[in-house]
């Protein structure tokens, strides 16, 4: 069977991701202080964004720093606004495929801030976050909707999210977000999802 991912992640088509305590069982996982207690344990959206540090640069560590608020804002002249930012979401889906878990999935991330959904507000209350690694303005990597359809699937069946309960950042936090960006092809990402 082909690999189609490398790095700290998942092997897809190697080996089956499953949930085991509210964790992915074969990805990296990386204690994040960003993160609480859900109000009332719901989960049931999935949210999508994407992020790379500074903006564009791909396959560093500063995503992880910035969620484990150990991001210098010296590193970069772009990161001077960030000190005292205190943002996390569930999963990082590398261009590789490769996948960083942060926080587990009966925990609050927080990675949607100001939000709403269907008049339902806070969506870190009952939401799934999951970053992309990429830009507004790039195309993303085959092999990452390979990786975020897989992991879909298992929060759809897991946790009973309806599958049009899988938005962008950017459906629930309008004229403040754009992410996940033109760039993100839902087609062929719903097309992914549908296909075991």
């Amino acid at each position: 069977m082909a690999m189609l991912s490398s790095g700290p992640g998942i092997l897809i088509g190697t080996q089956a991701m499953k949930i085991k305590g509210h964790k992915l069982d074969s990805v990296e996982q990386i204690d994040c202080p960003n993160a609480d207690a859900r109000a009332d344990g719901e989960i049931s959206l999935i949210v999508i964004h994407n992020i790379s540090l500074p903006a564009g640069h791909f396959g560093n560590r500063f995503v992880e720093r910035l969620f484990c608020n150990q991001l210098e804002v010296t590193d970069h002249e772009d990161f001077g606004d960030l000190g005292d930012s205190r943002v996390s979401s569930h999963l990082l889906i590398h261009r590789d495929g490769s996948v960083i878990q942060f926080v587990p999935f009966d925990k609050r991330a927080w990675h949607a801030g100001e939000s709403v959904f269907r008049d339902r507000s806070d969506c870190n209350d009952f939401s799934v976050g999951i970053e992309l690694e990429g830009t507004d303005d790039s195309a993303f990597q085959t092999i990452q909707y390979q990786v975020l359809a897989e992991v879909c699937r298992l929060l759809i069946s897991r946790y009973k999210i309806p599958e049009h309960d899988i938005v962008g950042h950017s459906e629930i936090a309008p004229g403040r977000k754009t992410d996940p960006g033109p760039f993100f092809d839902w087609d062929k990402f719903r097309k992914m999802l549908r296909t075991v």
